[in-house]
């Protein structure tokens, strides 16, 4: 029997692999035929082809031929053959449509002026590229999921750019008005541009006849010399019309459940297909349609069937977590209430849909924060585990092993709570990599894959198994075993750790985990070579990102003590560049709203009055706080200035799991507020009291008395050793606080090792901040010294010293002024 299978992209790859994993007969043989040059890659992933991603999938093995560069033409269902654009004609058995989709562009003016482009394939994108080069400006029309991915994809070749949705906010179909509003702020902030509920009128010639730009219909013009089309897709159906199959009003080929079309010898899948008149644009249906067709050709009296699909998604829009599941849109009239959190300065907006006596979830948005939405998606139509408040706020970090069987865990290859526990269970699997390759959940968007790990830890504990630790599914390590393989075997870049002891190309999870891991070895500059790369958005400028797009800058003042001079310079940089300033709770004077080419000129001249770094960008020590102790305060019975300026010089640039704080304070009466810091001193009569693993913020811990009277060295000694600790052996983002509480044995332990030597690694330790201290050099003047790397702080590639006149910056907040208030108000 032989198959045809037209097309090869993601649903035509599935499609061939799922086939040949259960045809052991070998009861088929398959041709595929694609129109593209090259074999079926990974459309999710498109945009990272500009920054040298390999997105091909695996090869096809056995008895299946892939002919590239060639387009079916003609279907003869008489025949039942198939002719080609070289002329050739091949017979089929069955026959699998798999054409896809062809990017929707409006029948507006200006469509085929040169600088137009579709943003659908590898070949659009090497396109693009190559047109822009030497340009300044671009747009995207269409704000949806791949307007988006295109709109970061022209960003990151240089170009100003913009989206145009004709919509009143972003990604219509999978955000409501208050998640597509969060969603602008944050693309916004990133320098883009967004024109929401504007829709377009035509494209406008510039003088050598390209694209220049965009009239809306409002009358307002948009400069774009590259213009993307992203505006929805139409079913690619035409072989389907030539030959008389049916086909949709509105286009697509009509199939039934099992992906049937009128004629029992052919077949359609992915987004050409029409089943129940939907046509499903996202890979998870696809991937289900390809599977009921395996199924269906290998067993004529199989009952797998299409039945929909969970249209929920998960993804990271230019470092912003977009989520969305169930469904997010009902209201009153549907006897549905929605619970609404928003946090405009984090950036963060979640709602939950849910019934009205708050039981039953229906759905949900989040924006900014989507860490619990595989759970929250696992819930969808059953009882809520909690109040619908709780679930916003981490109430559903203990779900994995309760979850009904039934719970769609992956929904884009339709796999169940029930299956992945009858796989850990039947093949006796130990590791999110093996219960992936055998039942496929998470192998696609990998959205589920956190879930994944929960129900597979709780039925390995159930079971009395130890549960891995590993980072995530690149490496088979913790973050504390991959600290002592990077030391141990003097690795220097994420390629060769990847390389030689994990797989495939990392993630957002494992890269910054293992750029923290070199930082804190003393593996130079972070922005040098391959480690620029890895950092997170703050660290990729050496300035932390406001809500606003502009950036904070912030000059380490060890202890808070700082010269008239030195006031009398941040006071003239701020007033020279309009910057907002603030004392913050740290004792430091924080610079607000700079521009990114603006980050050189500041530092250069904070540099040269003597200030470095404060590294408020950094998971690293932010600052020492400190109270007056006894050279002012009559009660202080140490110099805890002094001592807070010793420690803020001597862990300075110390790269950590998370950001470090702390406090000196000069008596008792703790002004300094120590207790509630990652490690905090308080002065006695006969030396410091240390006091460890305390934290404020959301979740505030107190912190343990670890030592009392400590002289000024074994004051230092202990805190060395203890931080060095904490770092080889904190998981990735856990602060001191969570650290100590998970560390088996506790204090007690912890003493055990950095005071009592219990391992044999104090001398290890102390060596490492020894190294850590000799080391230390500003991470800001190294790069006002380095052309390279300030060649990244550039706003616009046409002016990247000023900004274009043409564009207006709006302050903020201005700076409160003091009143005075006579006397009997005050």
């Amino acid at each position: 029997m032989h198959l045809v299978v037209v097309g090869h992209g993601p649903a035509s790859h599935r499609l061939v692999e799922a086939l040949r994993e259960r045809d052991a007969a070998g009861t088929w043989t398959v041709t595929v035929i694609g129109e593209e040059p090259r074999t079926a890659y990974d459309r999710v992933a498109l945009t990272t082809h500009l920054e040298g991603a390999d997105l091909a999938y695996p090869a096809h093995g056995g008895e299946v031929a892939v002919v590239t560069g060639e387009q079916v033409t003609a279907i003869d269902r008489a025949a039942r053959t198939v002719a080609t654009s070289a002329g050739r004609t091949v017979r089929y058995d069955a026959l699998v449509l798999a054409t896809g989709s062809a990017p929707f562009v409006p029948p507006v003016q200006g469509r085929d002026l040169p600088g137009v482009f579709v943003y659908r394939t590898i070949d659009d994108l090497d396109a693009i590229r190559e047109y822009a080069k030497g340009r300044a400006t671009g747009a995207v029309v269409g704000g949806g999921l791949l307007g988006l991915e295109a709109a970061r994809a022209i960003q990151g070749l240089g170009l100003r750019s913009g989206v145009v949705e004709v919509a009143p906010w972003l990604m219509p179909r999978q955000l409501d008005e208050g998640g597509g509003a969060m969603l602008r702020r944050h693309i916004e902030a990133l320098g883009m541009a967004v024109h929401a509920g504007e829709p377009m009128e035509r494209l406008e010639a510039g003088a050598g006849g390209a694209v220049a730009g965009i009239a809306l219909a409002g009358g307002r013009r948009i400069d774009a010399e590259v213009v993307v089309f992203s505006a929805g897709i139409r079913p690619r159906d035409e072989l389907a019309r030539g030959c008389g199959l049916q086909v949709g009003e509105r286009g697509g080929i009509v199939v039934d459940a099992s992906c049937r079309t009128e004629d029992p010898a052919i077949w359609a899948i992915g987004e050409c297909a029409l089943v129940d008149g939907t046509v499903y644009g996202l890979v998870g249906p696809c991937f289900s349609m390809a599977e009921v067709v395996a199924d269906r050709l290998l067993n004529p009296d199989s009952t797998a069937a299409f039945e929909g699909a969970d249209m929920s998604t998960k993804l990271k829009l230019m470092g912003v977590d977009v989520a969305s599941f169930g469904d997010p849109f009902a209201g009153p009239d549907q006897g549905a209430l929605g619970v609404t959190y928003t946090d405009p300065v984090a950036g963060v907006y979640k709602k939950l849909v849910v019934s009205d006596d708050a039981k039953t979830l229906l759905g949900g948005v989040l924006v900014g924060d989507a860490e619990s939405y595989g759970t929250l998606r696992a819930y969808v139509g059953g009882n809520l585990p909690g109040a619908p408040e709780q679930m916003l706020f981490g109430g559903t970090e203990a779900a994995g092993g309760d979850l009904p069987g039934a719970t769609v865990i992956c929904s884009c290859n339709n796999v169940t709570a029930e299956t992945i526990r009858g796989a850990i269970a039947a093949e006796s699997l130990t590791d999110v990599a093996a219960v992936k390759g055998c039942t496929k959940a998470g192998t696609s968007c990998g959205s589920c894959v956190p879930l994944v790990k929960k129900i597979l830890d709780a039925e390995l504990t159930a079971a009395g198994i130890e549960v891995s630790k590993a980072i995530c599914e690149h490496f088979d390590y913790s973050r504390a075993e991959l600290f002592d393989i990077i030391r141990g075997g003097r690795v220097t870049s994420f390629t060769q750790l990847v390389q030689e002891h994990g797989r495939g190309r990392g993630c957002d999870i494992c890269k910054p985990a293992v750029a923290s891991i070199l930082a804190s070895l003393g593996n130079g500059h972070i922005l040098e070579g391959e480690q620029a790369a890895l950092q997170d958005t703050n660290d990729h400028f050496l300035a932390n990102l406001q809500k606003n797009g502009t950036y904070s800058v912030v000059p380490r003042v060890p202890g808070g003590e700082i010269t008239p001079e030195k006031l009398i310079v941040i006071g003239e940089v701020a007033r020279d560049f309009g910057l907002y300033t603030k004392i913050t709770g740290g004792q430091r004077i924080d610079l607000f709203g700079a521009r990114v080419e603006q980050l050189p000129e500041i530092w250069r001249r904070l540099v040269d009055a003597g200030f470095e770094s404060g590294h408020a960008y950094g998971k690293a020590l932010r600052t020492v706080k400190s109270c007056v102790g006894s050279t002012w305060c009559r009660y202080g019975v140490q110099d805890s200035v002094a001592m807070a300026i010793r420690l803020e010089l001597r862990y300075r640039g110390l790269r950590a799991p998370h950001k470090l704080k702390s406090a000196v304070s000069g008596c008792a009466r703790e002004c300094a507020e120590a207790q509630s810091k990652d490690f905090g001193v308080i002065a006695t009569e006969n030396g410091w009291n240390l006091y460890l693993a305390g934290n404020g913020g959301m979740r505030p811990r107190h912190a343990d008395l670890f030592a009392s009277d400590l002289s000024d060295e074994e004051l230092i000694r202990t805190i060395d050793r203890f931080l060095m600790f904490y770092i080889r052996t904190a998981d990735r983002l856990q602060r001191t606080a969570s650290w100590l509480e998970a560390l088996d044995g506790g204090v007690g332990y912890l003493r055990e090792v950095i005071v009592d030597d219990r391992l044999g690694i104090c001398a290890e330790l102390d060596a490492a901040m020894e190294r850590h201290v000799a080391a230390y050099s500003d991470e800001w003047r190294d790069t006002l010294d380095d052309p390279d790397r300030l060649r990244r702080f550039v706003s616009f590639v046409n002016a990247p010293q000023t900004p274009d006149p043409s564009i207006e910056f709006e302050v903020e907040r201005e700076q409160i002024k003091p009143v005075l208030l006579p006397l009997e108000v005050r």
